[in-house]
């Protein structure tokens, strides 16, 4: 029951309250992606412990979703949200003091569970504050920080590593969290929708231990062994604690999560699309680098500039999406944008150790523009299903679930290339002068793509399960 309404207030003004946010929160998820080898030379440590630096974040920020509608029905989203805003930009000063990789990686983590905040919280605030006739456009421009953080990382964070090294990744933060906090208190009015409410301690317990053990079991296995018992028992113990989670929040009365949500159809495909398109999002943020890097020997602010034009082709169609959604409604934005994802990320599994550099360019560019095409559309599909009331569990499970992904994805990722690496060199052999070291890394890098460009294709039919357009102004209740 609403105890309190938000007042109204403009609507750019909150969009620049929660974009300057969003984007930061966003920005770090990717912008260290390009120094991942300058870590690995300046720590000394090898690309499975480099490589928490993101699945660790990652995994921060799909732990703490399950309680963000707990916390934002609790203290209201506006609080919620200045200070998520201020603990992320401590947690960015700590990252600049860390002393080995390994307190960078703790100081990460930290920060991850305060951007695990910020995204969805922000997602909410449109929903609960933003008039209905105009949610479409706000989702838009949301879209358009989320996206551009993570497409503008690469290009940002190779300039600032080349120039300032890895500090000023983290530094960079602090003028952004300032002003982020100065808009959110200024501009996002105060309200708050429950009172009263308890935490599912036992629940929230089940899914922190659950979704850990599954992101350390899969990261781990290249060097444990998929079979081992180590592996095979976290990835026991993380099925048991997310099955039982699951089937309490279907008991309790009160459960930390709406899973009967996921009994809405059309809600729950747009999920598994939502997935599909971070997965393929993030795929070529953690391979790109990489190939850029170890394969051409590019610099990480060459790196940054090779994905540039896909990021600023990136912001401009997400925008026209933003305007063209009501007259096309979502199942053809996602389908052309799904199909651009799968010719586009089948290309990038043809590069080989000579590849032009307009061609990794291109196919970039194309990647991006799919996603931009059909991410807002998959997002408001999915929250336009579910009442405005239940809008922060909608947004808190859809943010569980697509980060646990991204993290799961990032892991797995990794422990392929690291394994595949292993299988290609020990069929072509040493070889002289690291040749056969460098064509191993490339062909594992190829066999990624081709995994990102089935998982892709599989997902395609699902936009058929959404079809029906939404015109504007209008929810969608129930799947077609």
């Amino acid at each position: 029951m609403t105890q309190e309404k938000p007042a109204s207030v403009s609507f750019w003004s909150i969009i620049f309250a929660i974009f300057f946010g969003n984007f930061m929160a966003t920005l770090s998820t990717t912008s260290i992606n390009v120094a991942l080898p300058v870590f690995m030379d300046d720590f000394g440590a090898s690309l499975n412990t480099v490589q928490w630096l993101m699945s660790g974040f990652m995994l921060a920020t799909g732990v703490i979703a399950p309680i963000i509608g707990f916390l934002g029905d609790r203290l209201s989203y506006k609080r919620l949200y200045v200070y998520a805003l201020g603990g992320f930009t401590a947690a960015s000063l700590l990252c600049i003091f860390a002393w080995n990789i390994h307190s960078l990686i703790v100081f990460r983590i930290i920060q991850g569970i305060f951007s695990g905040i910020i995204m969805p919280t922000t997602m909410t605030i449109i929903y609960q504050v933003i008039p209905k006739e105009k949610q479409a456009s706000a989702i838009s421009l949301w879209s358009v920080s989320a996206m551009l953080a993570p497409a503008f990382g690469p290009t940002i964070g190779g300039w600032l590593t080349e120039s300032y090294g890895w500090h000023a990744l983290f530094l960079m933060n602090v003028p952004i969290g300032l002003m982020a906090l100065f808009a959110a208190q200024r501009y996002i009015p105060f309200y708050r929708l429950s009172k009263g409410l308890s935490l599912e301690v036992v629940g929230f317990i089940s899914v922190i231990v659950g979704t850990s053990s599954l992101l350390i079991s899969f990261s781990q296995s290249h060097d444990w062994g998929w079979t081992s018992w180590k592996t095979m028992s976290l990835m026991g113990v993380g099925v048991l604690f997310i099955g039982y989670f699951v089937l309490r929040s279907r008991r309790v009365s009160a459960p930390l999560l709406n899973m009967t949500l996921l009994q809405n159809a059309r809600y729950t495909y747009s999920l598994i699309l939502n997935c599909a398109i971070t997965i393929s999002l993030y795929a070529g943020t953690f391979l790109i680098p990489i190939y850029m890097q170890k394969i051409q020997n590019a610099n990480t602010l060459h790196t940054g500039l090779v994905m540039l034009p896909g990021t600023l082709a990136m912001a401009l169609i997400s925008m026209a999406v933003g305007k063209i959604y009501h007259k096309v409604g979502p199942f053809r934005l996602i389908l052309f944008g799904c199909l651009l994802m799968g010719i586009s990320t089948w290309a990038l599994s043809r590069l080989n150790l000579v590849s032009a550099t307009w061609f990794i360019v291109l196919w970039i560019a194309i990647r991006y523009i799919g996603i931009a095409m059909s991410n807002m559309p998959v997002t408001n599909s999915a929250m336009s299903a579910v009442p405005s009331e239940q809008s922060g569990q909608a947004s808190a499970l859809m943010n569980w679930i697509r980060q646990g992904t991204a993290a799961l994805s990032v892991s797995i990722f990794s422990t392929v290339l690291s394994s595949r690496t292993v299988s290609h060199l020990s069929e072509l052999g040493a070889g002289k002068d690291g040749h056969n070291a460098t064509l191993a890394l490339t062909l594992s890098i190829q066999d990624v793509f081709i995994i990102g460009t089935v998982l892709v294709v599989l997902a395609i039919p699902l936009t058929f399960l959404i079809r029906k357009p939404v015109g504007a102004g209008s929810t969608v209740g129930k799947a077609t």
